[in-house]
């Protein structure tokens, strides 16, 4: 019965909290949820916040030192890149976040494999178009 009890508790503390109840040392860098009907968020570990998918890519940018290159249309000049670099795409679909690794720009989450969502947020899915 106390098992029961005990149990019965806890699913009602939960629907009661309407919070997320995970433990932020459970989550990963990176993993997203959604928020309500259409919007997403992301877990950045280093904030210890629920942050949206962009501001996830602006705050691993200024991590690693801000973004290399800036937000533009046009991809920088492939002799002037270096390994890691850095660089925020601006496609029709909206922007997505490119890192330069093994001589070549790739979607910032091919390089650091955060949640797969990333590749189907704004502009990654059409960044090779």
């Amino acid at each position: 019965m106390f098992k029961f009890t005990a149990l019965l508790f806890f699913f009602v503390s939960l629907s009661v909290s309407g919070q997320d109840t995970t433990s932020a040392t459970s989550l990963a860098d990176g993993v997203v949820k959604k928020v309500g009907q259409d919007k997403l968020q992301a877990w950045d570990d280093t904030a210890k916040k629920w942050v949206t998918l962009e501001q996830f890519w602006l705050n691993f940018a200024k991590r690693e030192g801000g973004l290399t290159w800036e937000r533009s249309t046009t991809y920088p000049e492939y002799d002037k890149v270096k390994e890691f670099d850095t660089f925020m795409v601006e496609t029709s679909k909206g922007p997505c976040l490119m890192q330069f690794f093994h001589s070549r720009w790739r979607r910032a989450n091919d390089v650091q494999r955060w949640d797969d969502t990333f590749n189907e947020y704004k502009g990654c899915p059409y960044v090779f178009d």
